[in-house]
């Protein structure tokens, strides 16, 4: 299989759960299982595909900065690479959004923390990690003025 293909099915696959998330407060029951769960394992499940398929055969490694690039010199293993952030990135997304859903911290507030996420993974997370503390301390300061 093309690398091509599987980069451009993991990535659609992808925006569709950004999307799900983002539009989650509309349907829970229905976006928030999809963006957060079944297409973030697709991705996984495309992630797995792609590295029996591109990595066997690639030359390089992980153990110098030289050896990752000439890994990623080669389309196949720069494929699971992208699908591996895609993957994971959604992951996180999604239990951004279940744990605020859990906390009670506005959807709203989310939608910087999940594209951040999208395009700077955990750059994403800490400002979420943030949000949410500054939002259970203002809950705390709120009901004790109350």
């Amino acid at each position: 299989m093309d690398p091509q293909t599987l980069f451009d099915v993991a990535s659609t696959l992808a925006m569709l759960g950004w999307v799900a998330l983002a539009l989650s407060p509309l349907a829970p029951r229905r976006l928030l299982p999809v963006g957060g769960v079944v297409l973030p394992l697709l991705v996984c499940v495309i992630y797995a595909l792609a590295a029996v398929l591109y990595l066997p055969g690639a030359e390089g490694g992980f153990d110098t900065l030289d050896n990752v690039m000439l890994l990623f010199s080669d389309r196949g293993a720069t494929t699971v690479g992208w699908v591996h952030f895609l993957a994971f990135d959604l992951l996180v997304g999604g239990w951004i959004v279940r744990d605020a859903r859990a906390r009670s911290v506005p959807h709203i507030t989310l939608l910087p923390c999940l594209f951040v996420t999208l395009m700077l993974g955990p750059v994403g997370l800490l400002a979420y990690l943030a949000l949410r503390s500054l939002w259970v301390t203002w809950q705390k300061r709120k009901v004790a003025f109350a």
